[in-house]
């Protein structure tokens, strides 16, 4: 799931999240030195001033609920217990994505992926430790945007989603089938189902919080920040970071 704007600059290496974080703020920090260059029009996003208005929509709710409660999480609960409920969650979302992974016929990614899952759910306590990465076992983070991306569909015009942040017509088409080929939406029990999406959700926003701290203090459009990183980020996940040259995907 995406949530609220800046998670769309991650990389794919998913060993050392705070590593990751910085990474993102600096790729963010290029992008906004070269903002004043760029058209004021991007032809990506051809929906913008409804964007915009999305956008800080997001922002209000953000600074009202979703910031003050990943703050307090960061506070209150120990560094270790946050490594584990990141890596419980991760290697949740490591079943969907070797999934998608046998769904875009790739094979050795698919090998990598199923082995990841199953050295840390039957090593690492259930997935708590991430016994795979130490193993130097890599993760592949895939979804059905980037399955759809994969067999030739185009992203479409850039989309922001209320809550959910930044997206494209792809990804937003995608959002039900990843939603539903999640492990989470399959649990039975609704509240403990909504219990696990509510952690998931504040366990992501508080891995943000370093590139929040270092955007908020910057002079800079934050909106064209998010889009044109979020765009190249998810070009880079379809065509595993060598995109070509003549063509949008």
């Amino acid at each position: 799931m995406k949530l609220f704007s800046i998670r769309s600059t991650l990389s794919r290496e998913s060993r050392k999240p705070a590593r990751r974080l910085l990474a993102a703020a600096a790729v963010a920090a290029c992008l906004g030195g070269c903002a004043s260059a760029q058209p004021a029009n991007n032809p990506a996003d051809p929906w913008e001033s409804f964007n915009r208005g999305v956008f800080r929509f997001n922002d209000v709710v953000d600074d009202a609920v979703m910031r003050p409660v990943a703050v307090a999480y960061e506070t209150v609960v120990p560094q270790l217990m946050r490594t584990g409920v990141t890596n419980f969650f991760n290697n949740l979302v490591d079943v969907w994505s070797f999934a998608n992974s046998v769904m875009q016929l790739r094979g050795e990614q698919s090998a990598q992926t199923f082995m990841r899952v199953n050295v840390n759910t039957f090593f690492g306590l259930g997935g708590l430790l991430d016994v795979a990465s130490e193993a130097g076992i890599e993760r592949h983070r895939e979804d059905f945007g980037q399955t759809l991306g994969r067999w030739g569909a185009g992203p479409g015009p850039y989309v922001m989603l209320p809550i959910l942040g930044p997206s494209t017509l792809r990804d937003t088409v995608a959002l039900p089938v990843d939603y539903y080929g999640g492990l989470i939406s399959n649990v039975g029990d609704i509240p403990v189902r909504n219990s696990l999406y509510a952690m998931r959700l504040v366990d992501a926003r508080a891995q943000l919080l370093p590139v929040d701290r270092l955007l908020r203090d910057a002079a800079l459009d934050r909106y064209t920040l998010t889009r044109d990183v979020f765009l190249q980020r998810r070009r880079n996940d379809v065509f595993d970071g060598n995109p070509p040259d003549d063509e949008q995907q």
